[in-house]
């Protein structure tokens, strides 16, 4: 496969991420203000599926399968792992009472940063789902890789600075 070693590295880092998000979360005995927990909850999903989607087709590539196969199985996975951890991170009692208590202006900001990210998240694995640009697959694919990595870094980034936060009556 062309870019493994790329793609391996990328999990490497995405691996960093899912470290930091372990070593924060025990850190003084743990975190107790439900927006700490959300927020590296989301830090530990997001690098975890970026690792996930970087293994992907590193992996499926060694079993003989025509490139747009390869991608096409890793952008299930990909799709698949990421509206699973939505779904499964909005039942969390702590994610519900972040968001009661955080200002409508923040959840407007976090909407919009949210959606800057997921729209490109699930439209380039669905386009390489269909076979529309097969000359770009591999672009996509890696557009997506990429987008978790960011998508994990843009929320610690966000956690760091909202910590402490006043809270809200």
């Amino acid at each position: 496969m062309q870019d493994a070693d790329l793609y391996l590295s990328l999990a490497g880092i995405a691996g960093v991420f899912v470290g930091f998000g372990a070593l924060i979360s025990v850190r003084s005995g743990g975190m107790s203000d439900a927006h700490e927990v959300a927020y590296m909850r989301a830090v530990v999903w997001m690098g975890l599926m970026a690792v996930v989607a970087a293994l992907a087709p590193v992996t499926i590539g060694r079993y003989g399968l025509t490139e747009h196969q390869v991608w096409a199985v890793s952008s299930v996975l990909v799709l698949v792992g990421t509206w699973g951890m939505i779904a499964i991170s909005n039942l969390m009692p702590e994610v519900k009472a972040d968001r009661a208590g955080a200002s409508r202006t923040f959840q407007v900001a976090e909407l919009a940063f949210s959606l800057l990210f997921a729209i490109p998240l699930i439209l380039a694995p669905v386009v390489i789902l269909l076979g529309l640009l097969p000359e770009l697959e591999a672009a996509l694919y890696f557009t997506v890789v990429v987008l978790l990595l960011l998508m994990a870094g843009g929320t610690l980034l966000e956690l760091v600075y909202t910590q402490r936060r006043p809270q809200t009556a």
